[in-house]
């Protein structure tokens, strides 16, 4: 019997994972490529042989998105597998809608058959968007750990911008590492605040490895989602980060819903900000859609770090995938200037090169400048822009210490943000209870 010929539509995330997890060894089926979106410069490359196992002993092809129909006429494609995070329903569909029209089946991997299991307990944070909170509650979850006297390992879903068969396992223990893997700024953003907080963190591409690695040093694993991606590996407890700032995505993209509908907590955050037609919109679909969950509201807590901002021109940096994936027009950058009274230069007059692409391609953006910076010409184009924008300051609400990265002529003041819980039960107690191996209940 032929192998069933397959495509992968990813974006150099769960695309790879479910490869390794469901195909790299599955004789009856043939992953003839892998179709990339969302992340520049990921078309054009090789999953590499060393990753890809001796059934592919040239690698795999990973061609453009665009190039999808094209692909299943040629190639004889029986399957497209959809692989890929963030992303409507309709969208979804309208994929689904491009391969059968050309003749093939249209799939999706469920949890079932691609979280892995571990030997030790594993808590995971989710989203139903990008952008909800859920790097701020990774870290506050570390945290209840370290109080615990448990040592947390933090797994961060992959975000492999580079050389893929050297970035089969990462670990990140000091700030070193992060040049030695020559990581980008949206890898920084992630694995940073980590590293300031004593964790060891690990990345990469192949995701059985890096948890048999990652079990060697710690008493929890703990999961840090990517975009509203589900879990790689089977938890123990899922936390999953709701916004109410974008009241109804819950039920509207993919697989956010998906999230929703497994969270053991619902994390309802940026209580202070939405209004009380959002949160009740959001509480609602909550408790329809999953009301065994244990829900706890919190508020995304802002502090300034680095100077005052009140009555000064600033520049003002956010975190990008919550304005590109995530769809957001500002984040907490322009929240801080707003509350602290800073007033907001436009930068958009003197972005240049992929900067200014960027804002074109979104331009219900607010006056700011997304965290860009996937290789080292990005970087470079984010920093020529800061310098370029006749401000006091930059207001920076990434997550990392720009400095580390840029060489910018004028003083940065940082935004903190961290989980500040509400109402409902104990996040701590929640996730004692899961780690001991006892049931959760609200």
């Amino acid at each position: 019997m032929s192998r069933e010929r397959v495509v992968i539509m990813g974006a150099a995330g769960r695309d790879f994972h479910d490869f390794n997890v469901a195909y790299r060894d599955n004789p009856d089926v043939e992953v003839i490529a892998f179709t990339a979106t969302q992340i520049p410069g990921i078309a054009g490359r090789r999953y590499p042989p060393e990753l890809a196992g001796d059934l592919y002993p040239d690698g795999i092809p990973i061609v453009a998105e665009a190039e999808l129909e094209r692909l299943i006429r040629e190639e004889r494609i029986d399957a497209v597998v959809f692989a890929y995070s963030d992303v409507s329903h309709e969208h979804v569909m309208h994929s689904a809608s491009r391969a059968l029209a050309e003749g093939a089946d249209f799939e999706l991997l469920g949890p079932a058959r691609t979280m892995i299991e571990s030997t030790k307990p594993v808590v995971a944070v989710c989203a139903v968007r990008t952008g909800s909170g859920k790097s701020q509650t990774t870290r506050r979850v570390a945290a209840i750990l370290d109080e615990l006297g448990l040592q947390p390992v933090v797994v961060r879903h992959p975000m492999p911008y580079g050389d893929l068969a050297a970035q089969k396992v990462q670990r990140y223990a000091e700030y070193a590492d992060l040049d030695r893997h020559r990581t980008t700024i949206e890898e920084r953003e992630e694995y940073e605040p980590h590293l300031d907080a004593g964790h060891v963190v690990y990345a990469g591409v192949d995701y059985g490895a890096i948890l048999r690695q990652a079990e060697q040093e710690a008493d929890v694993v703990l999961w840090d989602g990517g975009n509203n991606d589900f879990s790689f590996y089977r938890p123990d407890l899922t936390i999953v980060v709701a916004d109410p700032l974008r009241a109804g995505d819950e039920l509207r993209y993919h697989p956010g819903e998906t999230n929703l509908r497994m969270a053991d907590v619902i994390v309802i955050n940026k209580i202070d900000s939405a209004s009380e037609e959002q949160l009740a919109t959001l509480r609602d679909h909550v408790a329809k859609v999953n009301p065994g969950a244990a829900v706890i509201e919190a508020r995304s807590k802002l502090a300034l770090e680095g100077g005052e901002i009140a009555g000064k021109r600033v520049v003002v940096v956010e975190d990008g995938p919550t304005l590109t994936h995530g769809g957001m027009t500002y984040g907490a950058g322009i929240v801080a200037a707003r509350r602290f009274g800073a007033e907001v230069v436009d930068p958009r007059p003197y972005a240049v090169a992929s900067i200014r692409a960027t804002l074109d391609r979104y331009p219900a953006l607010e006056p700011l400048l997304p965290a860009m910076g996937y290789g080292d010409q990005q970087i470079r184009e984010l920093e020529a822009t800061l310098n370029a924008v006749p401000a006091d300051l930059v207001l920076s609400a990434t997550p990392i210490d720009l400095r580390r990265v840029l060489t910018v002529n004028k003083p940065i003041v940082r935004v903190r943000y961290e989980l500040d819980e509400a109402t409902g039960p104990s996040l701590r107690d929640l996730v004692e209870r899961a780690v001991r191996r006892q049931p959760v209940t609200a």
